[in-house]
């Protein structure tokens, strides 16, 4: 009986020595990149193409398509382009052939330089992400952190 007092107290000691007894406060601070990429991209659309009854309005579109077509290209180059592609043989000829393109993400923060026509029949429009104004959008809402000090009390 003795015995077995004494090694249920050891193995109690035992494993009462390897929990956490001690609270402990965790100081964290943010983490900030030491330099940050500017990603620049242009669109283009042609004017005579657009839909509306006068040359205002086609212009109007244009300015949008060209906008529009230069955030695809910063989504690109932020996240990436899914390309799908598709062969067919038909008695070892090459029968069909498809590709396929598709980017898809959120873009924030980015910046219109300037629109311009270029030419008679086509806009353009320049467009700035700058990653510092992105971080500091990723700031207000995500409040990233890393351990920066333990005290055990």
């Amino acid at each position: 009986m003795k015995r077995l007092y004494f090694t249920l107290m050891s193995l109690s000691l035992v494993l009462g020595g390897c929990s956490s007894v001690f609270d402990k406060q965790v100081e964290w601070e943010v983490v900030e990149p030491q330099e940050y990429p500017v990603l620049s991209a242009i669109g283009y659309a042609p004017i005579k193409g657009q839909r509306g009854n006068t040359d205002s309005t086609k212009m109007l579109m244009a300015i949008k398509a060209s906008k529009l077509d230069a955030y695809r290209e910063l989504t690109e180059q932020v996240y990436g382009q899914k390309v799908d592609g598709s062969q067919t043989l038909s008695n070892f000829l090459l029968s069909d052939e498809r590709l396929s393109s598709s980017v898809q993400g959120v873009i924030r923060g980015a910046r219109v330089i300037k629109s311009y026509p270029v030419g008679d029949d086509l806009y353009a429009t320049e467009l700035e992400l700058d990653f510092k104004r992105v971080y500091d959008i990723y700031l207000s809402t995500a409040r990233p952190k890393r351990v920066k000090d333990v005290h055990y009390y």
